[in-house]
């Protein structure tokens, strides 16, 4: 049976239903028993779900969210409903409830196991056999497993019930108080019920994962000793890789630095880390029982960037313990007031917590990265923004809800100060603990901290759209001496099309160039509130070689150079060695490419000039990332072939030039690895996949499966190779591996392997059965990686069946197909306006304009990025 979940007309929830709703019910209390037994079963499509509902209702009539399988009975203090009349699709409608009484509800059906991530997941590890379980329900998903009022203002006291092999690790957010055993084999395993929550952090974990134990002791400031019980978890299969130490030795450091920064003790009672398999997230912050991706799990070589990463993610989503679980958004528009908070403090804490010392680098390099391209797309949205439904509330994780909030969040504490930004929070968790809010409450509580009025702030930052651009303007005598200087913000609210205004507290430093170093001579801090503010601290001294706004990257905005510093930075960006200004650099030049104001042949040519130099690891492996879109999306074709031969010799130089095993040498390998799917650098990967040590890189198992997807693609995947590849894949059957192979099959460039490859993906199931959402995304990321010529037959197709997709598949499935199948590789021909992806996206819309707002979305974003592309590669074509 093919499992793939439907979007029902009334799964949408709107926010004036649940408005409605929440003013109606208040809910006491709900039991959840699932059992899981039968999940080994790999026939078994669904499983038990009981749940028992204690709650009052003003009017006496309400509704239950519950996407089933089957329902086959439901009580309504003790009697039983009728089914036909009361069930349509996922609701439960409930009429005749007392209101002058609690109401107890009892559904008993059966769920189903998911393939898509969403819901309850359902893995079978393809090393061992063994199956796993987890559940995601972030946003609205929890409906998927049990019945439920599916809104976060909604919150009860869960007490979870769970049956399943006696073997098994079975979890969820509260500490296991019973465990029978059963004659059959399985057990049941009772959790004490949780505090007042959501439920979409409401979390259950089963299956036989290796279980990692600590504990976290800490006196806290009224003299009373804390102590959480620490565990972390993966696949039995990867126990050999997984550093659980570490994960809870930052775990412990986290508790210990948010204790000290909110003045409020960790409220959840455990802390459990789950590494999960197929996950469609970086990870969840489900209260006493967080997720992760199992990618965090290193089964190769793993650079310091990586850590970092995994570092900051723990962080972030301890953050969420206080911002989001403890005090929850009444609504999605809100969603910022716990993901924003998040970021910023996550990061935050990476920075002061751990002893990773670029996290505010990584930050400019990546996560803002991330926000101003969302910001400048024509779906771009306030920080607190409209969501008028679930569909909307699914897209509306972000680079502006994460990234833009954060970097606003940022500027924030230098706009009312840091200790403000502290106490604010700590009366505001004190005031609404367990409760819901508003930006307002929010507002308030900073207020009272700062005595300043944030109304202004909050309207120029929270509530409008688009990047703040800042340049500086000088004027020279002929001695080469500034005469006047201002810093100017500029720029347009794609939204409104009104003129960017916004306060900024930055600082903006002077450079000077010595025998190509740059060095900073001068910083001054100012307050920009308006277009313009004047620079007197330039005024009477010769011009610096570079003049760098944001210097210290406090703000929010991009950098247009002055053209003596953009000279100066393409020249001489390795002389650039503070990490934090050399970051806010790179990160301005690439928006600059992406803008299609300065051309890609420049900006790779900066790269392979200067990246080798970069420290950061994580800023390397941008910048590497950077290289192959400049190559690949950005420069004119004409232009490729020698852009991408110059890359192959200067990065084969690196490998050599690199410590071996460093991280810049891996990275470096892995960037010539994808590099060589257009078909240079044969001989580098064809080492790699031998084994060969000429170029003394350690093969790790990343590496190799990059060099045979790299084979393929180029064409060179004969049958000789063919084999070898199976039999690697065959002799250490991982997730990354056969998934690499889905990849690298569907990347050989023939016409009848990219139509077997598009069918696969369209249906969401090749000749075996379903695929999984990993297992669809591989075979999608293979398909795109052909000529435009090869994919052009796919256009008309991809057109036709893109709504009929997105109305059959749920969210996350029909969003991968989407934007895994677009026609996003093209090749400026005429005029960008003449480009045909452009123009069938055109004609869809126009003819699509009542289709799903969401689905929209995803089109006018893809749109977006093409015609950026086409137009930088004009630009390429036009310039020197």
């Amino acid at each position: 049976m093919d499992t793939l979940e439907r979007y029902a007309p009334n799964e949408n929830l709107r926010r004036d239903e649940a408005a409605l709703r929440a003013a109606d019910i208040t809910w006491h209390f709900a039991e959840v028993q699932l059992d899981l037994s039968n999940a080994t079963d790999q026939e078994a499509t669904s499983f038990p779900s009981v749940t028992t509902l204690n709650f009052s209702s003003a009017s006496g009539e309400t509704f239950l969210d519950f996407i089933h399988e089957s329902i086959q009975e439901v009580l309504v203090n003790g009697n039983p409903v009728d089914l036909e009349e009361s069930v349509l699709d996922s609701r439960i409608y409930l009429s005749g409830l007392l209101t002058d009484a609690a109401n107890t509800v009892r559904v008993t059906g059966r769920a189903i196991y998911s393939r898509s991530g969403e819901g309850l997941h359902r893995f079978v590890d393809p090393q061992d056999g063994e199956t796993y379980l987890y559940t995601q329900f972030e946003p609205s998903e929890a409906r998927r497993v049990f019945a439920c009022f599916e809104q976060p203002d909604l919150k009860t006291s869960y007490r979870f019930s769970l049956t399943g092999p006696s073997a098994w690790h079975l979890a969820s957010n509260q500490p296991i108080v019973d465990e029978v055993f059963h004659d059959d084999g399985t057990k049941t395993v009772v959790c004490s019920p949780t505090a007042q929550i959501s439920s979409y952090i409401t979390a259950v974990l089963a299956g036989p994962y290796h279980v990692v134990r600590g504990e976290h002791v800490q006196e806290l400031a009224d003299g009373e000793e804390l102590v959480i019980e620490l565990a972390a978890t993966c696949r039995a299969s990867l126990a050999e890789h997984f550093d659980g130490e570490e994960i809870l030795e930052l775990t412990s450091r986290g508790l210990n630095y948010f204790h000290e920064l909110f003045d409020y003790p960790y409220p959840w009672g455990k802390y459990d880390s789950a590494f999960v398999p197929e996950y469609n997230l970086g990870a969840m912050e489900n209260p006493g029982l967080v997720t992760f991706t199992e990618r965090y799990v290193f089964t190769s070589h793993a650079t310091e960037a990586q850590h970092e990463q995994r570092a900051n993610t723990i962080m972030h989503e301890m953050a969420h313990m206080w911002f989001g679980d403890l005090v929850t958004m009444k609504w999605w528009d809100d969603l910022w007031l716990k993901e924003s908070f998040a970021d910023y403090i996550g990061t935050l804490a990476n920075d002061q917590a751990t002893d990773f010392t670029t996290a505010w680098t990584t930050f400019a390099a990546r996560r803002k990265a991330w926000a101003y391209v969302a910001d400048q797309m024509p779906t771009t949205h306030p920080i607190v923004a409209d969501i008028p439904d679930l569909l909307a509330a699914d897209q509306n994780f972000d680079g502006i809800t994460y990234a833009k909030g954060a970097s606003v969040l940022k500027q924030l504490a230098a706009f009312v100060g840091a200790d403000a930004f502290r106490d604010a929070a700590r009366s505001y968790f004190r005031k609404h603990a367990y409760g819901n809010t508003s930006l307002d409450d929010f507002l308030n509580a900073l207020e009272a901290a700062s005595g300043r009025d944030m109304s202004q702030w909050a309207q120029a930052w929270l509530k409008s759209s688009g990047v703040p651009k800042l340049r500086v303007d000088y004027t020279t005598d002929d001695s080469g001496t500034i005469t006047s200087a201002s810093l100017v913000q500029f720029g347009t609210d794609p939204v409104t099309g009104e003129s960017i205004r916004r306060p900024h507290v930055l600082s903006v430093g002077a450079y000077s160039l010595v025998d190509g170093g740059l060095n900073r001579t001068d910083a001054v801090t100012v307050e920009l509130s308006g277009e313009s503010v004047a620079l007197d601290f330039l005024v009477g001294k010769p011009a610096p070689a570079l003049i760098l706004p944001n210097d210290g990257d406090e703000s929010y905005a991009l950098i247009e150079f002055d053209p003596t510093s953009l000279t100066t930075l393409l020249e001489n960006l390795s002389g650039l060695t503070d990490s934090l200004p050399r970051a806010t650099c790179w990160a301005s030049l690439w928006d600059a490419v992406r803008s299609a104001t300065l051309d890609a042949q420049s900006y790779i040519s900066a790269i392979l000039d200067h990246a080798q130099t970069v420290g950061d690891a994580g800023v390397f492996t941008v910048l590497t990332d950077q290289l192959l879109l400049s190559i690949s999306r950005y420069a004119a074709p004409e232009r490729r072939e020698q852009l991408r031969r110059r890359a192959a010799t200067v990065l084969t130089g690196w490998l050599t030039s690199f410590e071996p095993g460093s991280d810049q040498q891996m990275t470096t390998a892995r960037t010539l690895a994808r590099l060589a799917r257009a078909g240079v650098a044969n001989e580098v990967v064809d080492a790699f996949i031998a084994g060969e040590n000429s170029y003394q890189v350690p093969v790790d198992e990343q590496l190799l499966w990059d060099s045979y997807v790299a084979v393929a693609a180029s064409g060179r995947l004969d049958a000789t190779a063919e084999t070898a590849m199976h039999e690697t894949a065959n002799a250490s059957p991982t997730s990354v591996a056969l998934n690499a192979v889905r990849t690298a099959l569907a990347a050989r460039p023939d016409a009848t392997v990219k139509e077997a490859a598009f069918d696969t993906v369209l249906m969401a199931r090749d000749d075996r059965g379903p695929l999984s959402n990993d297992a669809l995304s591989a075979t999608a990321a293979g398909f795109v990686l052909g000529s435009p010529s090869l994919l052009a037959p796919f256009e008309e197709r991809y057109w036709a069946a893109i709504l009929p997709v997105f109305e059959t598949m749920s969210m996350e499935f029909s969003t991968r197909v989407i934007e895994g199948l677009y026609p996003a590789a093209q090749d400026l021909a005429g005029s960008v306006s003449e480009n045909t992806a452009l123009i069938s996206a055109d004609k869809w819309l126009e003819r699509h304009e009542s289709a799903p707002a969401a689905l929209k979305r995803i089109l006018l974003e893809e749109r977006a990025s093409l015609q950026r592309s086409l137009a930088a590669q004009q630009l390429s074509r036009n310039s020197r």
